[in-house]
C-alpha cells in the first residue's frame, strides 16, 4: 500500500504496518542516519515525539538489519529542556539559527553538515520552513526528504497576517513541492485541509505518519492514582476529576486560541458553581494567561474545585487517575493528547474539529460542535461523569495495537526513510 493510498483507506493494523515495514537484511554495513529538523527540543507534541523515538531506538538500533543513527538540527540555535537525554540516547545536536537574517550563514552550515554527515534521509517537522531549508541544501540533499506537517491550519492563519508572511509560505510551499520526496501529516485529514491532496504536490508520496508514544506508561490502576491526585490537591476522594491539557496562552483571541482554554474554563465555572463534587484541573504552559485564570478563579470562590498547574511529566498519572479529558480545540493535526487519554481509559469529550483518525475507542470520545455553546457542553460533560469508567487494561491494548504505539509509529518510520534506498 503507498502514501496515496493511505490517504483514502482506513488506517492499518498492527500486523499490516509490521508487514509493510519489513526491511531487507542483506546488507548492514552503513547506518541510515536521519537529520531531524526542528526548531529547539522544548515540550511539544512533536518534540515529544522525537524524543520517545530517539528512547526507542536506543534500545533497537537494528530492524531486519538495518541499524539507523539520529541527528538533530535546532533551527532556533538555542538550548531545551531535552536536549541532555537526547544527546544520552545517541543523538548528535547541531544548533544552525535559521532566520532571513542570517540566511547566508545557515545555508553554508547546512550544506557543511548535510556534506559531512551523509545522510540517508532529512526528517523536517516545520512545514513551509521546510521547503526552504530543502532549497538551502540543493546540491548536498539526501535521496529521501521527508516534510512532516503538525500543526493546524489555524497556526498558519495566525502566522500569515502580514503580505511579506503569505508571500513567505507560499514560496515555502513551492520548495515542499520541488525538493521533498514525500509530505506526511498527523493526519490525512490535516494533509486535506492543507491541499496536499492537490496540485503541484500529487506527484509526491503523501500520507499519514501519526506519532507515537510509549503505551505502557498509560497503564495504571484508577483508584490508586485518583487518590493520589486528590491527596496532592487536596480534594476528597469522592469528587469526579475533569482534566484539561493543552497550552493555556496559544493567542489571546480566543477564536485563534487553538487550544481553547476560554472555553473550558466557562464550563468549569459553569459546573462548579451548581457541583461540588465536580473539580477541574488544568495542566499546561502559560504563565500570563494561568494568572489571568486564577485571578477570575478567586474572584468567583472556587480556588477548591479549580485548579491550574504548569507543563509537568506526569501526565499519564493524571489521566489515569481524572474521570474525563475536556478537549474543546478550535483546531488540530490529530490531538495526541486525546490518543493519550484512550491509553489511560480517560472518556474524552472533544470537539468535532478534532480528527477522526486520533479515535481508537469510538466508545470512549464524544465529539461535539462548539457552535452549542457552554451550557450544552457543561450538560453532555455532567452526564459523561454519571457513566462508570471503562477497563483501563481493555483501553490500553486497543491503543498498543494501533498506529499510535511508539513500534508502530517507528515501523512506518522505517518505511518512509529506506522506501527510496
Amino acid at each position: 500500500m503507498t502514501l496515496n493510498q493511505l490517504l483514502t483507506t482506513a488506517p492499518q493494523s498492527h500486523s499490516q504496518l509490521a508487514a509493510a515495514t519489513a526491511v531487507s537484511s542483506e546488507s548492514v554495513a552503513k547506518p541510515c542516519r536521519v537529520l531531524h529538523i526542528i526548531d529547539s527540543l522544548g515540550v511539544g507534541g512533536a518534540e515529544t515525539w522525537i524524543m520517545s523515538l530517539l528512547r526507542y531506538f536506543a534500545k533497537h538500533r537494528i530492524h531486519d538489519g538495518q541499524s539507523f543513527e539520529f541527528d538533530l538540527c535546532l533551527t532556533s540555535g538555542k538550548e531545551a529542556v531535552f536536549d541532555d537525554e537526547a544527546r544520552a540516547l545517541g543523538a548528535t545536536l547541531h544548533y544552525l539559527p535559521y532566520s532571513r537574517r542570517n540566511l547566508w550563514s545557515f545555508t553554508t552550515k547546512f550544506r557543511k553538515l548535510l556534506r559531512n554527515r551523509c545522510y540517508s534521509a532529512i526528517h523536517d517537522h516545520q512545514e513551509f520552513s521546510g521547503g526552504f531549508h530543502l532549497a538551502c541544501g540543493l546540491g548536498a540533499l539526501p535521496p529521501v526528504r521527508v516534510i512532516h506537517v503538525h500543526n493546524p491550519l489555524l497556526h498558519y492563519e495566525n502566522y500569515g497576517t502580514t503580505f511579506s508572511r503569505r508571500c513567505s509560505i507560499k514560496m515555502g510551499r513551492a520548495g515542499v513541492a520541488l525538493f521533498s520526496t514525500a509530505i506526511a501529516g498527523t493526519s490525512c485529514q490535516l494533509l486535506r485541509e492543507y491541499g496536499y491532496d492537490r496540485q503541484p504536490f500529487v506527484s509526491r508520496n503523501r500520507g499519514a505518519a501519526h506519532c507515537g508514544f510509549d503505551v505502557n506508561e498509560f497503564m495504571g490502576d484508577y483508584e490508586e492514582s485518583h487518590r493520589s491526585v486528590c491527596r496532592e490537591f487536596g480534594w476528597p476522594s469522592s469528587v469526579r476529576i475533569v482534566l484539561f491539557v493543552g497550552r493555556l496562552d496559544s493567542n489571546r483571541n480566543e477564536q485563534k486560541n487553538q487550544k481553547n482554554p476560554a472555553f473550558a474554563f466557562k464550563i468549569a465555572q459553569k459546573i462548579a458553581q451548581r457541583n461540588r463534587d465536580t473539580v477541574f484541573l488544568f495542566a499546561g504552559a502559560g504563565d500570563e494567561a494561568r494568572s489571568r485564570f486564577e485571578t477570575e478563579v478567586r474572584e468567583a470562590s472556587l480556588e477548591d474545585q479549580i485548579r491550574f498547574v504548569k507543563p509537568r511529566n506526569d501526565i499519564h498519572r493524571l489521566m489515569i487517575g481524572s474521570d474525563q479529558l475536556l478537549f474543546p480545540s478550535h483546531a488540530e493535526g490529530l490531538g495526541m493528547v486525546v490518543v493519550e487519554a484512550q491509553a489511560a481509559g480517560l472518556p474524552v469529550l472533544a470537539s468535532d474539529t478534532t480528527p477522526r483518525e486520533a479515535v481508537v475507542l469510538p466508545e470512549l470520545v464524544e465529539h461535539l460542535p462548539l457552535e452549542f455553546g457552554v451550557s450544552r457542553w457543561a450538560e453532555v460533560l455532567e452526564e459523561r461523569l454519571r457513566a462508570p469508567r471503562p477497563s483501563i487494561e481493555t483501553c490500553n491494548r486497543a491503543v498498543h495495537r494501533s498506529a499510535f504505539s511508539i513500534e508502530s509509529s517507528a515501523k512506518r518510520l522505517i518505511h518512509l526513510y529506506l522506501e527510496n534506498k
